[in-house]
């Protein structure tokens, strides 16, 4: 456990991050898991699920959550997806 003042400040700031950051990334996650259900379904609205995961990947880069090399792979592994089953 810290002693120090400043340390057991950021403990506190470090678990509130934390768990904003878990909030965004299950986000996430669940938004890209439709996608992907949708295109495997071939459902009507597949485009508009992949248009909402892309969404979510963007915000979640400009929260710094995702690095942008890795947003954009994922992005770019949901376009294949969607292109391959049109």
């Amino acid at each position: 456990m810290p002693n120090i003042k400043s340390a057991k400040k950021r403990v506190k700031v470090i678990a509130t991050k934390t768990l904003r950051n878990k909030s965004y990334n299950s986000a996430l996650k669940t938004a890209v898991k439709k996608a992907d259900l949708a295109i495997e379904a071939g459902a009507a609205d597949k485009t508009e699920a992949v248009r909402a995961a892309i969404k979510k990947i963007d915000q979640a880069t400009a929260k710094g959550i995702l690095h942008k090399n890795t947003a954009a792979r994922k992005k770019s592994a949901l376009a294949r997806k969607l292109n391959a089953s049109a």
